[in-house]
Protein backbone atom coordinates (compact mmCIF):
# COMPACT_ATOMS: atom_id res chain seq x y z
CA UNK A 1 0.00 0.00 0.00
CA UNK A 2 1.15 3.27 -1.07
CA UNK A 3 2.89 5.47 2.19
CA UNK A 4 0.64 9.07 2.69
CA UNK A 5 3.60 11.40 3.46
CA UNK A 6 2.47 13.77 6.12
CA UNK A 7 4.79 17.19 6.35
CA UNK A 8 5.37 19.90 8.50
CA UNK A 9 2.78 20.69 11.22
CA UNK A 10 0.45 17.77 9.55
CA UNK A 11 3.47 15.39 11.79
CA UNK A 12 1.97 16.44 14.91
CA UNK A 13 -1.37 14.88 14.77
CA UNK A 14 0.44 11.31 15.38
CA UNK A 15 1.66 12.19 18.97
CA UNK A 16 -1.95 13.83 19.78
CA UNK A 17 -3.39 10.19 18.18
CA UNK A 18 -0.60 8.49 20.57
CA UNK A 19 -1.92 10.17 23.81
CA UNK A 20 -6.15 9.43 23.26
CA UNK A 21 -4.53 5.85 22.25
CA UNK A 22 -2.88 5.28 25.36
CA UNK A 23 -5.45 7.07 27.49
CA UNK A 24 -7.86 4.07 26.41
CA UNK A 25 -5.77 1.55 27.84
CA UNK A 26 -6.04 3.49 31.73
CA UNK A 27 -8.57 1.60 33.90
CA UNK A 28 -11.05 4.82 34.13
CA UNK A 29 -9.58 6.49 30.92
CA UNK A 30 -10.60 10.52 30.57
CA UNK A 31 -11.83 10.09 26.63
CA UNK A 32 -11.90 6.07 26.48
CA UNK A 33 -11.83 6.44 22.68
CA UNK A 34 -11.03 2.83 21.01
CA UNK A 35 -11.28 4.28 17.64
CA UNK A 36 -7.83 6.58 18.51
CA UNK A 37 -6.45 3.31 19.94
CA UNK A 38 -7.73 1.41 16.76
CA UNK A 39 -6.48 3.91 14.28
CA UNK A 40 -2.95 4.41 16.29
CA UNK A 41 -2.27 0.48 16.13
CA UNK A 42 -2.80 0.74 11.96
CA UNK A 43 -0.80 3.66 11.71
CA UNK A 44 2.28 2.65 13.59
CA UNK A 45 1.79 -1.04 14.90
CA UNK A 46 4.82 -0.85 17.72
CA UNK A 47 3.95 2.57 19.06
CA UNK A 48 3.81 1.78 22.58
CA UNK A 49 7.04 -0.75 22.14
CA UNK A 50 9.33 1.96 21.92
CA UNK A 51 10.97 4.10 25.04
CA UNK A 52 8.48 6.01 26.53
CA UNK A 53 6.24 5.01 23.99
CA UNK A 54 3.39 3.75 26.38
CA UNK A 55 4.20 7.01 28.71
CA UNK A 56 0.90 8.67 30.00
CA UNK A 57 2.45 12.20 29.48
CA UNK A 58 1.05 13.18 26.91
CA UNK A 59 -2.77 13.03 29.07
CA UNK A 60 -2.88 17.04 28.99
CA UNK A 61 -4.30 17.04 25.59
CA UNK A 62 -6.29 14.09 26.01
CA UNK A 63 -8.21 16.57 28.43
CA UNK A 64 -8.00 19.26 26.00
CA UNK A 65 -9.87 17.07 23.19
CA UNK A 66 -12.77 16.00 26.49
CA UNK A 67 -13.30 19.46 27.05
CA UNK A 68 -14.15 20.20 23.33
CA UNK A 69 -16.17 16.81 23.30
CA UNK A 70 -18.37 18.13 26.31
CA UNK A 71 -18.64 21.68 25.05
CA UNK A 72 -19.95 20.10 21.39
CA UNK A 73 -22.07 18.03 23.42
CA UNK A 74 -24.03 20.69 24.89
CA UNK A 75 -24.20 22.80 21.77
CA UNK A 76 -25.41 19.84 19.78
CA UNK A 77 -28.43 18.83 22.74
CA UNK A 78 -29.75 22.50 22.50
CA UNK A 79 -28.93 22.34 18.02
CA UNK A 80 -29.65 19.37 16.91
CA UNK A 81 -29.67 20.96 13.52
CA UNK A 82 -26.42 22.35 13.62
CA UNK A 83 -23.48 22.51 11.12
CA UNK A 84 -20.25 20.95 12.08
CA UNK A 85 -17.16 22.66 10.86
CA UNK A 86 -14.02 20.27 12.58
CA UNK A 87 -11.30 22.63 11.25
CA UNK A 88 -7.44 20.65 11.36
CA UNK A 89 -9.37 17.45 12.59
CA UNK A 90 -5.85 15.32 11.94
CA UNK A 91 -6.76 11.86 12.39
CA UNK A 92 -9.37 12.80 15.93
CA UNK A 93 -12.26 10.36 16.04
CA UNK A 94 -14.67 13.14 17.26
CA UNK A 95 -17.34 12.60 14.98
CA UNK A 96 -16.79 8.93 16.05
CA UNK A 97 -17.28 9.60 19.86
CA UNK A 98 -20.19 12.12 19.65
CA UNK A 99 -22.55 9.96 17.25
CA UNK A 100 -24.60 13.32 16.47
CA UNK A 101 -27.82 12.77 14.84
CA UNK A 102 -28.92 12.23 11.14
CA UNK A 103 -29.83 16.31 11.71
CA UNK A 104 -26.74 17.07 11.98
CA UNK A 105 -24.54 17.72 9.33
CA UNK A 106 -20.44 17.15 10.26
CA UNK A 107 -17.57 18.25 8.05
CA UNK A 108 -13.90 17.65 8.86
CA UNK A 109 -11.39 19.72 6.90
CA UNK A 110 -7.42 19.11 6.93
CA UNK A 111 -4.95 18.83 4.26
CA UNK A 112 -5.43 16.66 1.56
CA UNK A 113 -2.76 13.67 2.90
CA UNK A 114 -4.85 13.65 6.25
CA UNK A 115 -7.73 13.29 5.08
CA UNK A 116 -6.53 10.30 2.98
CA UNK A 117 -5.20 8.78 6.22
CA UNK A 118 -9.01 9.33 7.50
CA UNK A 119 -10.16 7.49 4.28
CA UNK A 120 -8.03 4.42 4.94
CA UNK A 121 -8.76 4.17 8.77
CA UNK A 122 -11.62 5.28 9.39
CA UNK A 123 -15.17 3.95 9.00
CA UNK A 124 -17.75 6.19 6.93
CA UNK A 125 -20.92 7.82 7.87
CA UNK A 126 -24.21 9.40 6.76
CA UNK A 127 -24.03 13.43 7.16
CA UNK A 128 -20.43 13.53 7.39
CA UNK A 129 -18.46 14.86 4.92
CA UNK A 130 -14.32 15.23 4.34
CA UNK A 131 -12.60 18.18 2.60
CA UNK A 132 -9.09 18.04 1.69
CA UNK A 133 -7.87 21.19 2.04
CA UNK A 134 -5.84 23.88 4.16
CA UNK A 135 -7.91 25.90 6.90
CA UNK A 136 -6.98 28.91 4.88
CA UNK A 137 -7.92 28.61 1.89
CA UNK A 138 -11.35 29.70 2.66
CA UNK A 139 -12.93 28.20 -1.26
CA UNK A 140 -14.13 25.16 0.83
CA UNK A 141 -16.93 27.59 2.69
CA UNK A 142 -18.17 27.78 -0.70
CA UNK A 143 -19.65 24.24 0.12
CA UNK A 144 -20.86 24.05 3.31
CA UNK A 145 -24.70 24.96 4.06
CA UNK A 146 -25.15 28.31 5.94
CA UNK A 147 -28.67 29.03 6.97
CA UNK A 148 -28.39 26.85 10.16
CA UNK A 149 -26.66 26.96 13.15
CA UNK A 150 -22.40 26.73 13.31
CA UNK A 151 -19.87 25.12 15.70
CA UNK A 152 -16.57 24.96 14.76
CA UNK A 153 -14.28 22.97 16.72
CA UNK A 154 -10.51 23.98 16.15
CA UNK A 155 -8.25 21.21 18.73
CA UNK A 156 -5.18 22.20 18.77
CA UNK A 157 -5.05 24.57 14.93
CA UNK A 158 -5.41 27.96 16.02
CA UNK A 159 -1.53 28.61 17.16
CA UNK A 160 -0.36 27.47 13.68
CA UNK A 161 -2.19 29.80 12.13
CA UNK A 162 -0.96 33.42 11.75
CA UNK A 163 -3.22 36.60 13.56
CA UNK A 164 -3.93 37.71 9.58
CA UNK A 165 -5.11 34.09 8.79
CA UNK A 166 -7.11 33.13 11.89
CA UNK A 167 -9.14 37.21 12.00
CA UNK A 168 -10.10 36.33 8.53
CA UNK A 169 -10.85 32.67 8.98
CA UNK A 170 -13.47 33.68 12.50
CA UNK A 171 -14.66 36.71 10.65
CA UNK A 172 -15.19 34.73 7.68
CA UNK A 173 -17.81 32.16 9.60
CA UNK A 174 -19.68 34.82 11.27
CA UNK A 175 -20.22 36.68 8.35
CA UNK A 176 -21.41 33.62 6.64
CA UNK A 177 -23.83 32.14 9.91
CA UNK A 178 -27.15 32.89 11.35
CA UNK A 179 -25.55 32.07 15.18
CA UNK A 180 -23.47 29.92 16.14
CA UNK A 181 -20.31 28.94 18.81
CA UNK A 182 -16.70 28.74 18.67
CA UNK A 183 -14.52 26.88 20.04
CA UNK A 184 -10.90 26.96 19.96
CA UNK A 185 -7.59 26.49 22.35
CA UNK A 186 -4.43 29.34 22.48
CA UNK A 187 -0.96 29.87 23.54
CA UNK A 188 0.04 32.94 25.06
CA UNK A 189 2.70 35.28 23.17
CA UNK A 190 5.43 33.86 25.18
CA UNK A 191 4.92 30.42 24.11
CA UNK A 192 4.53 31.86 20.50
CA UNK A 193 7.52 33.44 20.28
CA UNK A 194 9.77 30.69 21.72
CA UNK A 195 8.14 27.84 19.97
CA UNK A 196 10.85 27.99 17.28
CA UNK A 197 13.35 26.04 20.40
CA UNK A 198 10.62 23.75 21.58
CA UNK A 199 12.31 20.42 21.34
CA UNK A 200 8.95 18.51 20.48
CA UNK A 201 7.66 20.73 18.03
CA UNK A 202 10.86 20.96 16.07
CA UNK A 203 11.70 17.31 15.78
CA UNK A 204 8.43 18.07 12.90
CA UNK A 205 9.75 21.16 11.95
CA UNK A 206 6.90 22.95 13.10
CA UNK A 207 6.31 26.03 15.18
CA UNK A 208 3.36 28.72 16.51
CA UNK A 209 2.43 31.52 14.45
CA UNK A 210 0.37 33.71 16.56
CA UNK A 211 -0.26 34.15 20.75
CA UNK A 212 -2.70 35.88 22.66
CA UNK A 213 -2.17 36.55 26.37
CA UNK A 214 -6.39 37.55 26.55
CA UNK A 215 -8.14 35.77 24.12
CA UNK A 216 -11.14 36.88 25.28
CA UNK A 217 -10.01 40.52 23.23
CA UNK A 218 -10.48 38.21 19.94
CA UNK A 219 -14.38 39.18 20.46
CA UNK A 220 -13.23 42.74 19.70
CA UNK A 221 -12.57 41.21 15.76
CA UNK A 222 -16.05 41.16 15.09
CA UNK A 223 -19.56 43.29 16.48
CA UNK A 224 -21.46 39.97 16.43
CA UNK A 225 -18.83 37.59 18.33
CA UNK A 226 -19.06 37.67 22.10
CA UNK A 227 -16.57 35.43 24.35
CA UNK A 228 -18.01 32.96 26.55
CA UNK A 229 -15.68 31.19 28.72
CA UNK A 230 -12.40 29.06 29.23
CA UNK A 231 -11.83 25.47 30.45
CA UNK A 232 -8.33 23.84 32.14
CA UNK A 233 -5.96 22.13 30.67
CA UNK A 234 -3.12 21.67 32.83
CA UNK A 235 -4.38 21.83 36.19
CA UNK A 236 -8.04 20.12 35.11
CA UNK A 237 -9.75 18.19 38.01
CA UNK A 238 -10.42 15.47 35.56
CA UNK A 239 -6.30 14.95 34.57
CA UNK A 240 -5.70 15.27 38.51
CA UNK A 241 -8.40 12.67 39.30
CA UNK A 242 -7.67 9.92 36.66
CA UNK A 243 -4.12 10.33 35.72
CA UNK A 244 -1.66 7.91 37.05
CA UNK A 245 0.62 9.11 39.92
CA UNK A 246 3.81 10.17 38.40
CA UNK A 247 1.79 11.93 35.60
CA UNK A 248 -0.22 14.13 38.88
CA UNK A 249 3.35 14.88 40.31
CA UNK A 250 4.98 15.93 36.93
CA UNK A 251 2.12 18.42 35.85
CA UNK A 252 1.39 19.75 39.73
CA UNK A 253 5.52 20.66 38.93
CA UNK A 254 4.66 22.25 35.87
CA UNK A 255 1.93 24.38 37.08
CA UNK A 256 4.36 25.66 39.44
CA UNK A 257 6.42 27.64 36.44
CA UNK A 258 5.08 31.12 36.18
CA UNK A 259 2.41 31.16 33.21
CA UNK A 260 2.86 27.43 32.64
CA UNK A 261 -0.88 26.44 33.93
CA UNK A 262 -2.46 28.72 31.30
CA UNK A 263 -0.13 28.24 28.73
CA UNK A 264 -3.06 26.48 26.28
CA UNK A 265 -6.29 28.27 27.21
CA UNK A 266 -9.42 26.30 25.87
CA UNK A 267 -11.68 29.38 25.33
CA UNK A 268 -15.40 29.26 23.44
CA UNK A 269 -17.41 32.29 21.70
CA UNK A 270 -20.97 32.52 20.11
CA UNK A 271 -22.23 34.94 17.93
Amino acid sequence: MKETELLGVQQTLSPVLQAKALDNRLNDPILGDHYAEQVMRSLDPGYDNRRFGASQVGLAAVVRAKAHDDWARDFLADHPDAVVLHLGCGLDTRVQRLDPPATVDWYDLDYPAVIELRHRFLPPREHYTLIGSGVTDLTWLESIPRSRPLLMIAEGLVPYLTETDLRRLLTSLVDAFPSGRLQFDTVPVWAWRTSKWDPTLRTYGAQFRCGFNDPAALADWHPRLEYVDETPMYDAPILMAKAPANIRRMYRLLNLIPGMKRSTRIVRFRF
